[in-house]
């Protein structure tokens, strides 16, 4: 009895002291959604390649998320390239980074945030990554479709699917 106590006690302080590590999801797609957060991908072709530019927009409801960063990462090497710095998500956040960098750094991870504190140590509350550009990204010629685009695809995410009566 003494035995299990101990063992008791013991994985309660473990349990303490490990704190629970981020969630992930994979977005295998050009679009994410769940409660809270909008994703959309795109891309703007420029007349070269080097000058074709890939886009995310995060829509995310402050109360749930207060930041966002993003890191892009070799897998191979573990070198990373920050995206986008930590900052106060108020409305949509854009990430705009060229095609061409998806080959160095093919992992991006989106890192959002529960609290406003921004401290360096603190874990984010979700992940959302991708492996390269999602294949389903349309590709746009001009600057206006494309945000046309992307205004649609946030609007039609953040909407929560109608319900039937039964």
């Amino acid at each position: 009895m003494l035995m299990l106590a101990v063992l008791a006690f013991a994985a309660g302080i473990a349990s303490v002291d490990a704190a629970a590590p981020p969630r992930e999801v994979h977005g295998v797609a050009d679009a994410y959604r769940e409660e809270g957060l909008a994703v959309a991908w795109a891309i703007l072709r420029g007349d070269t390649e080097a000058a074709t530019q890939v886009i995310v927009r995060i829509a995310a409801d402050p109360r749930r998320y207060a930041r966002v960063a993003a890191v892009a990462t070799n897998p191979f090497s573990q070198r990373q390239q920050q995206l986008l710095r930590s900052i106060p998500i108020g409305g949509v956040v854009e990430i705009r980074v060229p095609r061409a960098q998806f080959a160095d750094f093919p992992r991006s991870e989106i890192r959002l945030y529960g609290t406003a504190t921004g401290a360096p140590s603190e874990e984010p509350a979700l992940i959302v990554f991708y492996l390269g550009v999602p294949d389903t990204t349309p590709e746009f010629k001009s600057e206006a479709m494309m945000d046309s685009y992307l205004a649609e695809r946030l609007g039609l995410l953040g909407k929560a699917p109608e319900s039937k009566a039964p």
